[in-house]
Formats: structure tokens, sequence, C-alpha cells
């Protein structure tokens, strides 16, 4: 019965793969997709195969980690994706690694692998078709900092099959980055995460403008370790990113409840799991300013738990001063709320960054009316998460035309986390797979950022 099952789900997921496109989006089949896979694949240093006895690993028993990673292996090559983005990829391991760079080399993917710093011994491997793309280049990012983490960008040109917009003038670049961010062990960590975004769209920003780059899709994949009422998705929504998978099944942002995609070492599941889209025509607000929303959300999350109203928090921020909230006071309530004063917390100039921004009349105070503007009021994204990407159809002549990406499908694999469900007889990761197709569409380049 289980063999079934699986076999059909293979079927169903192949439906989705590079050389096929599903049935939702028949009336596009004359236009070529690119598919897109995301999976944290559970690194054997990591995966427990005896409850008992937690220091009982599967990297300790050949045979087993061997078997389930060539069913990965199996898994993914059947499906043939156009990208695929792995997580917790054991680097330490040489037969594994070897095994992954035959296997998809075979298959005609170029992979590209990156473990963690201090040798964690898992890290991130990323795979494109060769008959998809060609490579123009490609970076790694080290985040340096309490977690370990790291995150790598690659820059690819479409290649024939979309050949049709070959002779125009129509760029067809986009950078795809795939990482795996820090669980947040305790709530402490949760800035951390929110950094390690910061950081991965701040090197990306570096690297467009280092290299001269005119607005592209991005896509950002990987295990983010956080769901959607999270500080993360919120910081990547204020940029314009939408979650490709939440966009296909028109969901919105109150939808967190809809779909899961992994189950923790605490029992708990959740929607983890995502591939961020960021096409080239959205006007994206300043990057500083979109951090600076985020840290304020968190600010304003942790007073209102502790059941403090907007007068109450004006009040905890004031410290001694009777009328205004002082730059002393300010740092003073980071402190308290454990933003600060400890090695993952907030630098100095991270601090100062906050303030300026708060203080936009640079008077050195903040009364409650600022407070309010400029703290305690959280900017909502003004985006429609159910729109698709169909945005121009390229007859706007004055703005240069770009490549950009409607989102046609998505599927979770095992079905039964599209349902928001952990399926007990799953046993390839504790995560699912996500596979997301995406139709090349043309559209105008914004240049603006508001």
């Amino acid at each position: 019965m289980r063999t079934d099952r699986w076999a059909k789900s293979m079927g169903r997921i192949s439906r989705i793969g590079s050389f096929a496109i599903s049935s939702s989006i028949k009336e596009n089949q004359q236009q070529p997709c690119i598919t897109c896979t995301t999976f944290n694949i559970l690194a054997p240093i990591y995966k427990r195969i005896n409850h008992e006895d937690p220091s009982c690993r599967e990297s300790d028993y050949r045979a087993y980690w061997l078997a389930r990673n060539h069913r990965i292996l199996d898994w993914l090559l059947n499906e043939r994706s156009s990208i695929i983005c792995l997580q917790e990829f054991w680097v330490g391991n040489e037969e594994l690694v070897n095994l992954y760079e035959k296997r998809l080399g075979d298959a005609g993917y170029v992979s590209f692998k990156l473990g963690r710093t201090n040798n964690r011994g898992d890290g991130l491997l990323i795979a494109v078709q060769k008959e998809y793309f060609n490579i123009l280049n490609y970076k790694e990012l080290h985040f340096n900092d309490f977690g370990d983490r790291v995150a790598q960008l690659l820059h690819v040109e479409l290649a024939s099959p979309f050949s049709q917009w070959r002779n125009s003038n129509i760029r067809q670049e986009i950078l795809i980055v795939n990482t795996h961010l820090l669980f947040p062990h305790d709530s402490t960590l949760s800035l951390v995460r929110l950094q390690q975004v910061y950081k991965i769209l701040q090197y990306v920003e570096s690297y467009q403008n280092d290299f001269q780059l005119k607005p592209m899709p991005i896509m950002l994949c990987g295990d983010w370790n956080g769901s959607k009422r999270g500080h993360v998705y919120k910081f990547l929504r204020s940029q314009g990113f939408v979650s490709s998978y939440d966009t296909a099944h028109q969901y919105t942002d109150a939808d967190a409840h809809k779909w899961v995609s992994h189950r923790n070492h605490r029992g708990n599941i959740c929607a983890v799991d995502f591939i961020w889209l960021l096409n080239p025509d959205k006007y994206r607000k300043l990057l500083k300013a979109s951090w600076s929303e985020a840290v304020f959300g968190m600010f304003k999350y942790l007073l209102r738990r502790a059941s403090l109203t907007e007068s109450d928090a004006f009040s905890f921020l004031k410290v001694d001063n009777e009328d205004c909230i002082t730059y002393f006071g300010f740092c003073e309530a980071l402190k308290q709320l454990s933003l600060t004063g400890h090695c993952h917390g907030l630098s100095e100039e991270e601090i100062k960054d906050l303030w300026l921004q708060a203080d936009v009349d640079g008077k050195g105070v903040l009364d409650f009316k600022e407070f309010l503007q400029q703290i305690w009021s959280s900017t909502a994204p003004d985006r429609d998460d159910n729109k698709n990407g169909d945005q121009d159809d390229g007859s706007n002549d004055a703005q240069e035309q770009t490549i950009g990406f409607s989102v046609k499908n998505a599927v979770l694999f095992p079905p039964e986390v599209e349902k928001g469900r952990w399926p007990e007889d799953y046993s390839l990761s504790d995560h699912a797979r996500l596979t997301v197709v995406f139709l090349p569409i043309r559209m105008p380049c914004s240049q603006l950022i508001c």
C-alpha cells in the first residue's frame, strides 16, 4: 500500500517537472517553464535513529544514510527541476558529496556546495540544469555569526529553450539564493535570524551595485526556520517578495495554518520552507527602512507580549524623562528587552541607525506622536498575496523590458503537508520538499526605490 501511494505521488510530482507542464497551465504549453525545488534533506549527523538514545545518529550507519540519500536523489532526478536547492547537505562526508556530484552531473546539472563555518559538517548545495542556464557568477556568503550559517548566490542567464527572446533586448538573467537560517532555540535568536536575512539582502544589493546590474528576478530558496507569523516573513514581504507557494494557492499572509513543511526535533509541525520571488517590476522600499520597521516590529511584539499598551510602552521608553524619549532611554529599553547586551544582539551601529530612523527631525528626542508614528505603528505590506505575477504584456515601450516570472503552480511532498498534517510513514527527511513552476514573462523593470 505504501509503495503504491508513493508511486502515485511521484507521478504527481514529476508532472510539474522541467520536461512537462502541469495541467493547471495547459494554456501556456508553448511557453517553456522553469521549476525550482528546495529541500532540507536532513544531514545524517542530525538524524536520530533511536529515540531512546539521542546520541545514536544515522551517520554511524553507512547503509542507512547511503540508502536514504539514494532515494532522495531518485526523487530529485525523477522530478528534474531546473533549479535544486538543498540544505543540511553533508559536506563533511566525501562519499556522499561524490554521490551527489556524480548523479547530478550525469543528469546534466552543474552544482556548487558550501559548508557551514567552524566545520559544522553540513551545508548547502545548489544545482541547475546546464540545458536551461548559463552560469554568469557564483558567490558565497559567510555570516560568521552565532549559528555559523552561510548562503549561496548564483547569477544565471536563461539559455535555450527560452530562445524566443534571444534576438530581442530583453535581459534574461536571474539571481538565485540558497540558505538555511538559524533555528530559534530561544526568543533572543529571532533577532539573529532577522539579521541573517538582512545580510543576505544587503549582499544581493551590493552585488547588483558592484556589477551595475539592472533589476532582475530574485529567488530566495531554503529553510527559513520561521513561519508566516514571524518577523523574517514580514521583513521579506515589506521588500516586495512573495511566497511562491502561497501565491500559487492564493493564500494570504493570514493563512498561516493551511500548510506545513517541517516536523522539528520538538515534535512541532510548522511551515518554514519557502521559495521567495521578487520580480523586477516591483517598487521596493529602501532596505534600511524595511530593516528598521522589522526591528521595531519585534520591539512592539515584545512589549505587547508583556501586556503593555502604547501609552505604557511610551512610559517604558521614557525612563526618567517626563515628556519624551531620549537616546539613552531608547538604548536602555532595547537592553531590557534583550535586543542588546549579549553577543548576538544589535550592534552599536545598528542601534544608531534605528534611532536615526525614528528621530526623523534630528532633535534628539521623540514625543508621544513621533513614538506612535516611527516606532509603534507597524507598516503592513500593501501588496496582494494572491497576485500571480502577471504584470504587463510588454506593450509599454517607454520602460526597459526585462524578464520576470508568473507563479503557475507549487507542490509540497508528501501531499499530507498541504493540508497541515504530517504523515508518520514519511522517512526521507523531517522536511517536505517544495517545487514551484515559474512561467517566464516580459515586464517593465522598475528603476525606482521608494
